[in-house]
């Protein structure tokens, strides 16, 4: 659901084969290393030279669970800091944070606004080839910290989570390169972009990786707002991406499964289960998912929330947990620990072939 869309600019069910629910099981901690974008930005952005459309480190964002804004595009917790606590590890810090970081637990590289590509919102996020170098530095630690079998060690039994994608379908630099590309060759460009970076860990000794797939871009109340002379309906153009971007993801680690010894991952189907909370709201606790919890314009859909994007004024609901999103196209906290708990322990109709809980 994380979209940053033009939204700076405006303001200026794959079926699995199998499904396996046993791997071996150790005494020793899991580390937990998350990649990606504003999904699970725990706040590196607000140590990085960028505009507040990437941030979100001001009221009302972290109303509800922090009480205050740490810099999550969100009311409370990310899907991440679920799926943290759901193995016992502690609220995993931004890698950016200044201080000395113990990262025997772990650490989050995941940078609001990054894509896979690295010409996605450039020279203003982290994106995924960085987020990599990154993780490199923080090998490098470990193995001086440790000693080099330990790390390594800990490195094989470690879980790599990933989100992103939909940044590079949705920005200025997606609009200029469809003039060149099919959409596509343009997907293939961001698979194969993260398909390079996920090698990366593998061969630095990385073996358990958890995926999402996008959710329907085109839904988001950003969007929405958009298509406001249509009567404010998804844009099944944006939503095209998503699809084609799921299907050759799937594929993508299919291969790698056959190809790289040991290669374990978790693919949750993102889109179907927030397509269902989408088109079955009530079902699920929530009286609004058209509407943000926190913006201005039709649908809350501008990128407004907290006033310091260009425009000042915004509205605030009362109950964030009544909604599906609580800004102009990130989900409430709610909404996030609906989908960790199914990528934690959900069946095979929504994750496979394993679930993050056999991996820890």
């Amino acid at each position: 659901f994380q979209f940053f869309l033009l939204a700076h600019l405006a303001n200026s069910l794959l079926v699995p084969e199998r499904s396996h629910s046993h791997l071996p099981c150790s005494r020793k901690r899991v580390a937990l290393f998350i990649f990606g974008d504003s999904n699970y930005d725990a706040g590196n952005n607000n140590y990085i030279n960028t505009i507040t459309s990437f941030q979100a480190n001001f009221p009302p964002y972290g109303e509800t669970f922090f009480h205050y804004p740490t810099g999550r595009f969100s009311d409370g917790r990310l899907i991440s800091d679920f799926i943290a606590e759901y193995a016992k590890l502690p609220l995993l810090p931004p890698y950016k944070q200044p201080g000395d970081h113990n990262f025997s637990y772990g650490v989050n590289f995941a940078s609001s606004g990054a894509g896979a590509l690295s010409e996605t919102y450039e020279g203003l996020v982290i994106d995924l080839k960085t987020q990599l170098l990154y993780f490199k530095s923080v090998k490098k630690m470990l193995e001086q910290k440790l000693g080099q079998e330990e790390a390594q060690e800990m490195l094989s039994r470690a879980v790599y989570l990933f989100n992103v994608g939909t940044n590079d379908y949705t920005s200025p630099f997606a609009t200029d390169a469809l003039r060149f590309y099919s959409k596509e060759e343009f997907v293939g460009m961001v698979v194969g972009n993260l398909t390079v970076v996920a090698q990366g860990i593998y061969k630095t000794g990385g073996r358990k990786f958890g995926f999402v797939n996008l959710a329907p871009i085109g839904c988001v109340p950003f969007m929405r707002l958009l298509n406001i002379a249509n009567g404010g309906e998804c844009v099944e153009e944006a939503t095209a991406f998503a699809k084609l971007h799921n299907i050759a993801l799937s594929k993508v680690l299919k291969r790698l499964e056959r190809r790289l010894n040991g290669f374990k991952y978790s693919y949750f189907d993102f889109y179907t289960t927030s397509s269902e909370i989408l088109n079955n709201p009530s079902k699920y606790g929530f009286k609004e998912a058209k509407s943000a919890c926190c913006g201005s314009g039709p649908f809350r859909g501008l990128n407004s929330c907290g006033g310091k994007r260009g425009v000042k004024e915004y509205e605030l609901c009362s109950n964030p947990r009544e909604y599906v999103f609580f800004d102009f196209a990130h989900p409430t906290e709610m909404v996030n620990q609906q989908t960790a708990q199914l990528m934690w322990s959900g069946t095979s109709d929504v994750v496979s072939p394993y679930n993050l809980k056999t991996f820890f």
